[in-house]
């Protein structure tokens, strides 16, 4: 589900000092994005946040907001799309859902040919013992 909107009022964002490309602006211009979604604000369905929840790991905290910080580029307005565009791939990624398992069984000729296997195996090591002059 690409096509999904996230509202201006779920999203902070905050500008910090930049470790990135830059050369001597990154001390002086706070070029990195730390982007803030409440999650909650979001109004997504039970099984997209479990799945979102599980996506996002240790960048969503107990307050149920994903943190997501951008800082590869040299401006703020590089970094704010970066993040924006991370959030919303991370979004795009929880509406999938996973195929159901299907459970399946071997065969009863499958279990066979098993048990004539380990009984092969066994006799060949049953073979292996101490040799015997009778």
């Amino acid at each position: 589900m690409p096509d999904f909107d996230i509202p201006e009022e779920a999203l902070s964002e905050t500008f910090l000092a930049s470790s990135g490309p830059g050369g001597q602006n990154v001390n002086k211009v706070a070029t990195a994005c730390q982007l803030r979604c409440d999650v909650f604000r979001l109004g997504l369905a039970p099984w997209v946040y479990q799945k979102l929840k599980e996506l996002a790991g240790s960048r969503m905290n107990s307050a149920g907001e994903i943190i997501i910080t951008a800082r590869k580029h040299r401006t703020q307005e590089a970094n704010r799309e970066e993040a924006r565009a991370r959030l919303a791939d991370l979004i795009a990624r929880a509406h999938v859902r996973d195929a159901k398992r299907i459970k399946t069984r071997p065969s009863r000729s499958a279990k066979a040919k098993r048990v004539d296997v380990k009984k092969q195996r066994g006799s060949v090591k049953q073979g292996r013992g101490r040799v015997r002059l009778d």
